[in-house]
């Protein structure tokens, strides 16, 4: 290193500022070389010190990290306020039973015994009935629909469909029934609705009704605590072994006998066999004489049958092989049985005509129960009852029914909460005249629920005199029932009038439990009500704002000016001070201040009301004053903007188009028909949203433009009407609707033919996108290897695997069943990692979509010409934001594509058709900073969720799909891959919301974070209008027949679809935009501020 000289200083003048001057500068060359000698040797070069230009981007680019988090913010807000909303309707709506500490005990009847026995009081002989079974051993038939255990033949008159394979597969039950009705009877078992497995169950052992809150646990049961038959059962000291579905061991810890019980997966249902095969292992060696003596109660839950009707519905002959297994291991059940042992067969549920089940219709509900017995106790009180009843419709019973029944049967008191009666064929005797054992059997179990009702109504504060039924009060009934026993003497004649007076008050006081089992809170569902409303205000004040302050003309000149100035003052060695939007800001620091403030006056409210309400909870209370407080300060300080400056009402006529399409739609949910109706009503809005775009094209000056809008308009139209096809009907759409959607409309699973739709759109989709990019010049940089490439393999894949799955369903290769599934899981695996992870990664780090090249001479497609003379050509620099933006959503389309059965999967790719051409017709009609654009793409959302094989119910769960990429149920997973097949729709629609505003601009387009914030405003404020709609109707229609049917499926379906578009608001467009925008920057600097 040479030395440096530093100069001395002048004469006469030892400080002058010269020398110090060159002493300094002297000092830091030097430091400056020694710094360089230190890089070279470690092999780096000293970084450069950044240019004006770099400077003035990193300042614009901490600017925009400023702003975009504060929109984030709002955002996480938003979904917050929402959850909080929901939450406090649903704490209200969905009803919830009070459940009672009482327990029943042996020595303590409900009512003095009519009848004396010996041991009266003892587990021995009986407890508050003489005891008829030592043992009974009780097999679950999981989805045993009435239908497939009674026989069929076509006759040309009531039967005049041919027989379908599920009918007579299962002739052992009625059969029995008929031959020996002493030893046997088959009866229509009815479920109370939601038809879950884990609801039924609760039903069957606790002898309650359900409630629809519990319909969200299905597949993570908690513990049941209440007082239960098996609990009785337990206390008895009855040794009770399970065999089958694993949801008993779920909701009975600890109750069954751990050496010779074994429980399986319930949910997988790919698998037909396990559950069953296992059942018949283990039963058989239990039932034969040296293993009786090892348990005094047997549960067995076979799950074939079911997942025979998800996987391929009732008409396949996998059904027929599943029913035929059962009708065999019954056969063979009865043979092993002894006679101190009642068999006990039943479905927990039926299954709609596709399989599926969860609501409330005839096929949904409609289950089977037959019992059987070699003592021969069995009878009849009507000889014309020995024939089973034809049809669900005839004689049949409750399930709550089979609790008082099997507890009496088995000497073991009827639990405290049931509100069931004791099933007539099995009291009634040989001869069917067993009055005498039929009334005592009814008293005690109408007994048992008048003390549950009195202890129900003072836990709940209700005054019983104000209760009535058709055939009067409770008490009354209860009174009358009490005067026909009477004190003379009592004939046959006597005990029938008993029975029927107590049988009136069993059947009265459930039709009242039906319509009165509990109370809606309608405090809590107007304080959930009163902040979605809120939340929908500040959404709308929040995107018009938004909407306002991006509003700036493009002038060149006056750009020019501004950006010389900028880096003016750089070079001054100034810094630009930017100021952070104030939208955001002020609307995320609103929020923040009135959450904590309402917070904390919520948690102090709920201290003093605890001395006055029981139930004030001071998380509940402190999230309702974080929720109203902060929704009141966010909504006071847009408010504050909004009002002296701008109309809130819409200034063109498509904003009042989307205005007209959300208030028509959140009307018509009022209605049943409408709700039923609604994917038909979708698409009128739909087209008539391209009839208004085509003839606002014909109006655009420019020929080609005039003529290319009309075409999108037009195409926009026919996709919508060849989408429509697609359909899966609803019970209350019959017989208007024919289902396409899969095989038949009792199937679940597709036909030959629509297997070919993956592939074409492997064929036609990727060249489609291409031809969008093509139009602006983009298909260019990563675009043609990711889209070309990676995207049509993707896709290619998605097709392999649905013809493997077809194969599978199929039985195609009986040898290679368990090879397929090993081959098939792996390629939605490899899928999913091309979308998610690789496309995630690719979009991340890849430049735009723009080529770069420079000529000697000028074209005609030149972009700028250097000092030399030189055109410098970048193509796609017009639509380089939309362009590169696009390849996000193409990732998400994969990844949807990926879950969609082949029909669903051609409605997804006839969507995203859709959505270019709907980008084209906003760009032509300069309609990108119009509601209008993101309120179609919720329609489009909402439309194809129907199309791709949906409906606003709980049966049309497309449960296999989260077996798609898994081989076993995995959480979060196996939950992920079902709402994204439910919600794929509107998954993709919200990921292509900022593509709306990027489609067409330029790199140095001004105010877009604030044009997307504000698309993704409006578009969340469609789903948050139609979730307060379908709130307000359902709470306004809380005692409405169709309430549990309709109305209440329909709340449900669109608070998960808000949720969703919540969370995917933010995850996808919100962070791709991030992505997107600091990618287009690197190349081309950031626009004016």
């Amino acid at each position: 290193m040479v030395a440096t000289k530093i100069p001395k200083p002048a004469p006469g003048d030892s400080t002058s500022i010269a020398a110090q001057y060159a002493r300094a500068k002297a000092r830091k060359d030097a430091e400056d070389t020694k710094v360089d000698s230190i890089f070279k040797s470690q092999g780096y070069e000293k970084p450069k010190p950044k240019n004006p230009v770099e400077k003035l981007n990193d300042r614009k680019r901490e600017r925009f990290d400023r702003e975009w988090s504060w929109t984030v913010g709002f955002f996480f807000w938003l979904l917050s306020l929402h959850a909080a909303g929901i939450y406090f309707f649903t704490k209200g709506f969905l009803l919830t039973r009070l459940v009672l500490d009482e327990k029943s005990s042996c020595e303590n009847p409900p009512i003095a015994l009519s009848t004396t026995f010996k041991g009266a009081g003892t587990h021995k002989a009986g407890c508050w009935h003489p005891k008829t079974f030592d043992r009974a051993v009780v097999i679950i038939i999981d989805a045993l629909r009435y239908d497939f255990t009674v026989p069929y033949k076509q006759d040309g008159a009531l039967n005049s469909e041919p027989a379908q394979a599920f009918h007579n597969a299962l002739p052992f039950m009625y059969e029995t029934a008929i031959k020996q009705p002493h030893n046997a009877f088959l009866l229509p078992f009815i479920a109370d609705p939601p038809t879950t497995t884990l609801q039924r169950l609760k039903g069957l052992t606790t002898g309650t009704l359900p409630t629809f809150i519990d319909a969200g646990s299905n597949f993570a049961g908690t513990a049941i605590e209440e007082d239960n038959m098996l609990m009785q059962l337990r206390d008895a000291g009855k040794r009770i072994v399970h065999l089958g579905d694993d949801t008993w061991t779920a909701l009975f810890p600890g109750y069954f006998e751990a050496n010779i019980s074994r429980a399986y997966d319930s949910f997988n249902v790919h698998d037909l066999h396990t559950v069953d095969t296992g059942v018949i292992e283990h039963i058989f060696p239990l039932l034969a004489p040296e293993g009786r003596d090892s348990w005094d109660v047997m549960i067995a839950h076979c799950l074939g049958v079911d997942h025979a009707g998800h996987r391929y519905g009732p008409n396949h002959f996998a059904m027929t092989a599943k029913l035929q297994q059962m009708d065999v291991m019954l056969r063979d059940v009865v043979k092993a049985l002894d006679k101190n042992t009642l068999l006990v067969v039943m479905g927990d549920h039926g299954m709609d005509p596709k399989g599926d089940h969860g609501g409330e219709s005839d096929d949904e509900v409609q289950a089977a129960l037959w019992m059987y017995s070699n003592k021969g106790i069995f009878g009849r009180t009507d000889p014309a009852f020995v024939t089973p009843p034809t049809t669900a419709k005839i004689r049949p019973v409750d399930q709550i029914d089979l609790v008082p029944t099997l507890s009496l049967l088995l000497g073991v008191p009827i639990p405290f909460n049931s509100i069931g009666k004791p099933i007539e064929e099995a009291f009634a005797g040989k001869e069917g005249n067993a009055w005498e054992n039929l009334a005592g059997a009814v008293r005690v179990a109408a007994a048992g629920t008048q003390r549950y009702q009195s202890a129900y109504y003072v836990a709940r504060g209700i005054n019983e005199s104000t209760i009535n039924t058709s055939e009067g009060t409770p008490h009354a009934l209860w009174v009358a029932a009490g005067n026909s026993v009477g004190s003379g003497v009592r004939t046959d004649q006597v005990w029938k009038d008993i029975y029927y007076s107590y049988l009136s008050f069993q059947v009265e006081t459930l039709r009242l439990f039906r319509d009165l089992w509990a109370r809606f809170d309608v405090t809590s569902m107007a304080l959930g009500i009163a902040i979605l409303i809120m939340g929908v205000m500040c959404l709308l004040l929040y995107a018009n704002e938004m909407a306002e302050e991006s509003l700036a003309r493009e002038d060149p000149e006056l750009e020019k000016k501004e950006r010389e100035l900028e880096l003016d003052s750089i070079l001054k060695g100034e810094v630009p001070v930017y100021e952070d939007d104030q939208v955001s800001r002020s609307a995320a620091m609103a929020a923040l201040m009135g959450s904590l403030s309402g917070a904390i006056a919520g948690a102090g409210s709920a201290s003093i009301l605890w001395a006055y309400i029981e139930e004030a909870s001071m998380l509940d209370m402190a999230i309702a004053g974080a929720a109203t407080g902060s929704g009141l300060a966010v909504l006071l300080s847009k408010l504050r903007a909004a009002l002296p400056f701008s109309n809130p009402l819409p200034t063109s006529v498509w904003s009042w188009m989307a205005l007209v399409f959300v208030i028509s739609q959140s009307i018509g949910f009022a209605s049943n028909s409408f709700t039923i109706w609604e994917d038909s009503q979708l698409l009128f809005f739909i087209s008539t949203f391209g009839l208004a775009a085509a003839i606002s094209s014909v109006r655009i000056e420019g020929k080609a433009e005039r003529a290319l809008g009309t075409y999108h308009s037009i195409a926009f139209v026919a996709l919508g009407w060849l989408a429509s096809f697609s359909k899966l009907c609803r019970e209350e759409q019959m017989p208007y609707c024919r289902s396409t959607y899969y095989a038949s409309a009792t199937s679940s699973t597709s036909a030959p033919w629509q297997l070919l739709i993956p592939f074409l759109i492997a064929v036609g989709l990727p060249s489609i996108v291409k031809s969008y990019f093509a139009s602006s010049r983009s298909y260019e940089g990563f675009a043609p290897v990711w889209i070309g490439w990676v995207f049509r393999s993707g896709i290619v894949l998605s097709a392999i695997f649905w013809i493997l799955d077809a194969a599978d369903d199929g039985d195609w290769f009986p040898r290679l069943n368990g090879l397929l599934k090993t081959i098939r899981v792996p390629i939605a695996q490899l899928v999913f990692a091309v979308a998610i992870g690789a496309g995630s990664t690719v979009f991340t780090y890849a430049p735009p979509c723009v080529s770069i090249s420079q000529t000697a001479r000028a074209t005609s497609n030149s972009s700028m010409i250097d000092s030399k003379g030189t055109t410098v050509t970048i193509l796609g620099y017009a639509n380089a934001h939309g362009s590169r933006y696009l390849l996000l959503v193409v990732n998400v389309l994969l990844a949807v594509l990926m879950v969609q059965k082949p029909m669903g999967g051609g409605a997804i790719a006839l969507m995203s058709w859709q959505i270019l051409s709907l980008l084209e017709i906003l760009d032509l009609n300069e309609l990108t900073a119009s509601p209008i654009g993101p309120a179609v793409l919720a329609l489009l959302g909402s439309f194809h969720f129907f199309k791709t094989g949906h409906q606003a119910t709980l049966s049309s769960i497309q449960w296999e799909s989260a077996f798609i990429a898994l081989y076993n149920v995995k959480y979060p997973w196996s939950p992920l891959l079902i709402a994204l097949n439910t919600y794929g729709a509107q998954i993709l629609a919200a990921a292509a919301v900022p593509a709306v505003v990027l489609w067409k601009q330029q790199p140095k387009k001004r105010g877009l974070l604030k044009n997307v914030a504000a698309a993704i405003a409006w578009h969340l404020a469609y789903y948050a209008v139609i979730e307060l709609a379908t709130t307000m109707w359902a709470g306004h229609l809380r005692r409405h027949l169709m309430l549990y049917r309709i109305f209440s499926p329909k709340f449900m379906t669109a608070s998960m679809a808000l949720f969703v578009v919540d969370i995917i608001g933010i995850f996808v467009p919100l962070i791709g935009f991030r992505l997107n925008n600091l990618s287009v920057a690197e190349v081309f600097g950031w626009p004016l501020s």
